[in-house]
């Protein structure tokens, strides 16, 4: 017999409990893979990305700009290429098309997190639950007649009902620092997306002046 079976033969004794704390354990893993590497992907670095959209606008080059952005996975490319794309317009008309994909992606970025946020607050009340459950049935069967010699059946009963308290806790414990490091990773995401907007905002300022500029000088008599 392997360590897996001795492990899933072990949990059982903590009775029917045990099969949707199981459940649990296996829908936050699950979870936590998928978010984790969801959120990976959307926390690129992207100071060099920005660097680059600024020579190729600044060079004139603006579908080159467009093509990285589109190229580039994430959010924030998404979020500059919103802006690039209407570049036509004013600042403010440009912040309110970025905050409007802004917000369409920030519940991407939370997605499913909620769902770890239940499995933490679940876990140690049906493992109580499970646990209170054990210890009625350990306590009905020295209720009878003979009680003194079923006092190891007591004892036995109440170590088995045990396990679904210490299965809840350990799963809730395993779960939280990482729906914690999840969480602030999504917000350090949506801060980005705030700091690149503003940079891009800058970035466009900048080249109508240079070509308000450049016009100015066009026109004006020798």
């Amino acid at each position: 017999m392997n360590i897996f079976s001795v492990a899933i033969d072990f949990l059982l004794k903590g009775g029917w409990i045990m099969y949707p704390l199981l459940v649990l354990a296996g829908t936050s893993v699950f979870v936590m893979i998928e978010r984790f590497i969801a959120i990976r992907k959307a926390s690129a670095d992207n100071e060099e990305f920005v660097g680059h959209v600024r020579k190729e606008l600044e060079a004139g080059r603006t579908e080159e700009a467009l093509k990285l952005c589109d190229a580039t996975p994430g959010p924030v490319p998404q979020l500059i290429a919103s802006g690039i794309r209407n570049r036509h317009l004013d600042n403010a008309s440009i912040e309110r098309a970025m905050e409007e994909l802004a917000l369409r992606q920030t519940p991407l970025l939370h997605k499913r997190l909620g769902v770890l946020d239940t499995v933490i607050t679940m876990a140690p009340l049906m493992g109580l639950l499970g646990t209170i459950t054990g210890m009625i049935s350990s306590f009905n069967v020295v209720a009878g007649p003979d009680a003194a010699s079923k006092t190891g059946a007591l004892t036995g009963g109440v170590a088995e009902a045990l396990i679904a308290t210490a299965t809840g806790l350990t799963i809730a414990i395993v779960t939280l620092p990482i729906y914690n490091f999840l969480t602030e990773r999504v917000k350090e995401i949506i801060s980005d997306m705030e700091v690149r907007a503003t940079q891009l905002l800058n970035i466009l300022a900048t080249l109508r002046e240079r070509e308000k500029a450049e016009v100015v000088h066009e026109v004006a008599p020798n």
